[in-house]
């Protein structure tokens, strides 16, 4: 049995959940998500929570059970807490805006990198070097976040670029003088 899959799923007050064969739609406090799961899985509601079940002990069962639980599970925790990624920005002159709802990075290139967020998630700049991705839904706050992120990645020199919160970049030494070469 899966050890993830045959967790239950709390749900918490204020959290609706309508289950119409693979399609699941939660509904709480901050938004609603729907998604619909593979049409083996069976998500069925026993009190006040959510029990996955899988239909047999097939290799592909197996690894759709926990999956199926988490998604549920991260649908669940959206709506009620939502989810934030945070980003730190390195860099001489290396720094983010918020216009309007956008977000305008200026990260040594000729031009500043303006990026628009999608529907559900918003930009919250802390300090110009600090901001996050919030929203509720997981997968795509780290879609965005991510996008943030390759707009330039941390190089292993200097460590210039927009890195994840907490994120350690292996530095390179770079090169060593010359010595004792000719002159």
């Amino acid at each position: 049995m899966s050890r993830i899959g045959r967790l239950p799923i709390a749900v918490p007050a204020g959290v609706d959940i309508a289950l119409d064969g693979a399609s699941v739609t939660v509904t709480g406090p901050r938004g609603t998500l729907n998604r619909t799961l593979h049409p083996d899985m069976r998500v069925s509601r026993e009190a006040e929570t959510l029990v996955v079940t899988r239909p047999s002990e097939q290799k592909m069962h197996k690894q759709l059970h926990g999956l199926t639980r988490t998604l549920v599970n991260n649908m669940v925790i959206g709506v009620t807490t939502g989810y934030r990624k945070g980003l730190e920005i390195t860099g001489v002159g290396y720094r983010a805006v918020l216009v309007g709802r956008k977000l305008q990075l200026s990260l040594g290139y000729s031009h500043s990198v303006e990026i628009e967020p999608p529907d559900g998630i918003s930009f919250e700049v802390e300090s110009p070097i600090k901001l996050a991705v919030v929203g509720i839904d997981k997968e795509l706050v780290g879609q965005v976040a991510a996008k943030v992120r390759a707009s330039r990645k941390p190089e292993p020199y200097k460590g210039k670029g927009v890195r994840y919160a907490g994120e350690v970049i292996r530095r390179k030494a770079g090169k060593a003088g010359k010595i004792g070469g000719k002159k």
